[in-house]
């Protein structure tokens, strides 16, 4: 059908409700609005879906959750795996509750049963839930961190992680097999408490995950030590944050813990903030307010799903607060981590820490420092938790740490996301550690710069909404992937790699060599002098993303090579 009749049939036929109904009939007349919302199917991606909450095929609501949830459902009875269940979490936005339960009540409608949380929780709190359960599968409502009018819907396995590949491109075949919303199977959430196919998930569950947490603490003297003087600020952005974050804190032992009044509680128009997002300064305006009221040593944010975390670190040199990008604060953890494992005696000869290859390259430094592996992984946390199913499969490394550029990271393997609360206990922790010694955060990182070198990274986001977006995105990849330039700005490319051709190419000799990893639309330019440059579109938003580094001898250095490198990136457009 085209979208005028697509849009005709949603105003009329008896199965849509009356208030979508109303929606659409408010935009009759509006041909570009009808066209963008009836265009096409809402993709379901290789991580689920997401897109702006409204009626529409091209749209978050309770008809495309259930298409799609029907279409996982009969993956999971062709994997015989309806006995063992799904597990099912939601965040604070906007129709969130309604999509977990709508996506519980489908998947009770086919017989397999759903594990329901009874409240928003953590993204990580699913991945930890779902293995604890014997979960086949596990499906979160949330859109991160994207702004308000969006909502999504991921789809974990029973290792814990979100689908890859092959898993990912069978449960797309199959959910696009379902193209009649009205033969999608639901039961009301009584039958399914009677026939025991519908059971909430609560406070034990809560308790299981925080004493998981507690287990990873590596300097239990300094916390206690410093507890009462280390002074933190925290905003959960509106989002679920909020409650495992203070109990971790709490449970722990740290006393100065102030939270934003103001983004304390569930808000999904998330009013206080454009977009909450702690890779965006402006969102944490109202905490670094609160910070210099308190003389806070630390400001954590966590996003709506509480994956990832933003912070500031005050410089008591100088009494400013610096913010940490997500690789600074990443490489920090990192290093924490190793040296303490090494001080305890307990870094094994296998260990294995995994980043992506968009991330900052300090941490391949600090691995050869402790004499651990790395490994890099396409874009996306999944990779790396799909590396800890491998670790344990193959018994060939231990994980250790993985983090990513966009904020996230994980401290152990209770989960295989990445993991805002545990994130929140380490930097914590790491706080209270080299406060013991008399060195702040700032002062850490400074060490971390002298003693392995002066990374500086930045990220270049454009933004092409709608189906002619779409088609300048593409466009755009495909004259860079058809003329790779041989320089950027003034510095010579050494090696193209194409990962959706799965090809390094040396651009001195000519040779190729396979790249290793799965084919993606990424393409990715090895510069000299360390330098590098990576552009792809994001599989999340309607954006298109240059990632930039470069090494320097020093920060001032650093910055500058950056600055020249992203105008050249910039040109490159």
């Amino acid at each position: 059908m085209t979208a005028r009749e697509q849009y005709e049939f949603w105003c009329t036929a008896p199965y849509f409700d009356e208030q979508t109904k109303e929606e659409l009939k408010a935009i009759e007349g509006e041909e570009k609005e009808i066209e963008d919302r009836f265009y096409k199917e809402l993709a379901f991606g290789t991580g689920g879906l997401r897109g702006v909450i409204g009626a529409g095929t091209n749209r978050m609501n309770i008809y495309t959750v259930r298409k799609a949830t029907q279409g996982l459902a009969n993956y999971i009875i062709k994997q015989q795996g309806e006995k063992k269940g799904i597990a099912i979490a939601y965040d604070s936005r906007n129709m969130s509750p309604e999509f977990a339960k709508e996506t519980a009540l489908c998947m009770a409608g086919n017989g397999i049963k759903a594990y329901l949380f009874d409240f928003l929780r953590p993204t990580p709190e699913l991945s930890f839930a779902l293995r604890q359960l014997g979960c086949i599968a596990g499906v979160v409502i949330t859109a991160s961190h994207n702004p308000a009018e969006y909502n999504g819907y991921k789809v974990y396995w029973e290792d814990g992680a979100q689908i890859t590949y092959p898993k990912d491109e069978e449960i797309i075949t199959e959910v696009n097999r379902v193209t009649d919303y009205v033969s999608v199977k639901s039961i009301t959430e009584e039958e399914a408490k009677q026939k025991g196919l519908l059971e909430y998930i609560g406070k034990e569950m809560d308790d299981r995950y925080m004493e998981a947490l507690k287990q990873l603490v590596l300097s239990k003297d300094a916390i206690k030590n410093q507890a009462k003087s280390l002074k933190i600020v925290y905003t959960p952005l509106h989002g679920t944050g909020n409650i495992p974050v203070r109990r971790i804190l709490k449970e722990l032992g740290f006393e100065q813990v102030w939270v934003v009044k103001e983004q304390e509680l569930p808000d999904g128009n998330f009013t206080t903030v454009p977009y909450p997002n702690p890779e965006d300064k402006k969102a944490f305006e109202l905490a670094l307010q609160l910070a210099k009221e308190v003389d806070a040593d630390l400001i954590l944010a966590t996003d709506p799903d509480a994956d990832r975390l933003g912070i500031y670190a005050k410089d008591s040199k100088t009494g400013e607060y610096k913010s940490f990008t997500g690789n600074m604060s990443g490489a920090l953890i990192l290093e924490y981590e190793l040296s303490r494992r090494k001080e305890l005696k307990s870094l094994p000869k296998n260990g294995a820490i995994v980043t992506t290859i968009v991330s900052g390259k300090m941490a391949k430094e600090i691995a050869k420092a402790y004499d651990v592996t790395l490994i890099e992984t396409l874009t996306g946390f999944k990779y790396i938790g799909e590396q800890i199913k491998l670790f344990e499969q193959k018994k060939n490394y231990e994980f250790l740490f993985g983090y990513e550029e966009s904020y996230g990271c994980l401290v152990g393997t209770h989960a295989r996301d990445k993991d805002a609360i545990v994130a929140v206990m380490a930097l914590c922790e790491a706080a209270a550690y080299y406060k013991e010694k008399g060195m702040d955060l700032c002062e850490q990182m400074n060490h971390l710069y002298e003693t392995y070198g002066y990374y500086k990274e930045e990220l270049v986001t454009v933004t092409l909404k709608g189906q002619d977006g779409a088609k300048k995105i593409q466009s755009m990849m495909e004259q860079i992937r058809k003329n790779p330039p041989t320089n950027v700005g003034d510095y010579q490319v050494e090696e193209f790699r194409d990962y959706k051709e799965g090809t390094r190419k040396n651009m001195v000799d000519g040779t190729k060599k396979e790249t290793g990893l799965p084919k993606s639309n990424v393409l990715y330019f090895q510069l000299e002098q360390g330098a590098w440059c990576c552009v792809r579109p994001s599989g999340t938003e309607p954006k298109i993303k240059f990632y930039i580094g470069v090494r320097g001898e020093s920060l001032e250095g650093a910055s500058t090579s950056l600055q020249a490198l992203t105008e050249a990136v910039k040109n490159m457009m």
